[in-house]
Parts: structure tokens; C-alpha cells; sequence
């Protein structure tokens, strides 16, 4: 089952979210507002996309206040993490406002809230997630093909969780 982080400040919309994800994807979701806990998520491979509210007011990292846009950088300029989808969500919707968005945070995509259109929400997020694991097995696929150890990508870069297998992911 493929697990998103939602970075929302807002706890209604939180769980509006939470639950279209869970009921209408079937995805593992985790909601936070804690920044370093999504930097150790991504870190360690345990997230497979990040949605995160652009206006978070009371998330702090690192003793400084920080916005989705920043967090979305943090995650997209490390090395180790850039490769995770990043989906912003935000009431700001004015024109340009999305452009903006998305040059300033290098974030993979810009949803509108509220969200209307629940289908649309799970939609983008499967459509990114698999283009992830496409990506992720094709470099594991030229690994092997290149001499490499014939490891699988994803299961060298993402362990199951303990109580599950590989296989289950």
C-alpha cells in the first residue's frame, strides 16, 4: 500500500483529505505538521508522495517558521529525497498564483482547495506514484542490465515495513 504524507495546519481539511486518500485510493496516510518527521519519512524512503498545504502557521523547523513552499525545497534540493512527489495544496488560487507556486517550491504539482472533485485528488496521486515506481524500477532495471547486483531499487531504497514483506508492498 502506497504512503502519503499530508502537511496540513488546518485539521478539518486534514482529515477531509485523510479520508478521500484512505476510502477512494486506498492509500496509508500519515498527517502531520511536525517538519522534521516528513524529512525523516522522505529520508528513509517511507513515503511514496507528499501533499503539502502551501500556508502552514505554525510549523517551525530548525527554531526558524517555515511554509509548505519551504519544506517543499528542502525535500526537492537533497539528493536522497528529490526523486518523492510533492503535491501542493492551497486556497491560494488567484491567477499565476499556481506558476508561482510550483517555480518558487520546485514542488511536482499544485491541487486548489477545497478540494471538489475527490477523483481528481486520488487521481493525480496514483498517477504520480506510479510514475515514481516506474522511474525507480527502470534505474533498477539499468542497474542490472549495467553489472549491478540485480538488487530491485525499490526494495534496496525502501524496506518494508517489519510486519510486512517485500512482496506486499
Amino acid at each position: 500500500m502506497a504512503h502519503v504524507v499530508v502537511v496540513e495546519d488546518d485539521r478539518t481539511n486534514a482529515k477531509l483529505i485523510e479520508a478521500i486518500l484512505r476510502r477512494r485510493g486506498s492509500f496509508d496516510v500519515t498527517i502531520t505538521e511536525n517538519v522534521a518527521e516528513v524529512l525523516r519519512l522522505a529520508r528513509a524512503h517511507l513515503v511514496d508522495l507528499i501533499l503539502l498545504d502551501v500556508s502552514l502557521g505554525r510549523c517551525e523547523h530548525e527554531g526558524k517558521a517555515v511554509d509548505g513552499i519551504s519544506i517543499t525545497r528542502m525535500i526537492k534540493d537533497n539528493p536522497e529525497t528529490a526523486d518523492i512527489p510533492v503535491i501542493l495544496a492551497t486556497a491560494h488560487a488567484m491567477e499565476g498564483d499556481r506558476e508561482r507556486f510550483l517555480q518558487q517550491s520546485k514542488a511536482d504539482d499544485y491541487l486548489a482547495k477545497p478540494i471538489v472533485v475527490q477523483g481528481e485528488l486520488v487521481k493525480k496521486v496514483n498517477d504520480f506514484i506510479r510514475k515514481r515506481e516506474e522511474e525507480v524500477n527502470a534505474r533498477g532495471a539499468s542497474l542490472r542490465e549495467g553489472g549491478g547486483e540485480g538488487t530491485n531499487v525499490v526494495d534496496a531504497e525502501r524496506p518494508a515495513p517489519k510486519d510486512q514483506p517485500i512482496e506486499e508492498r
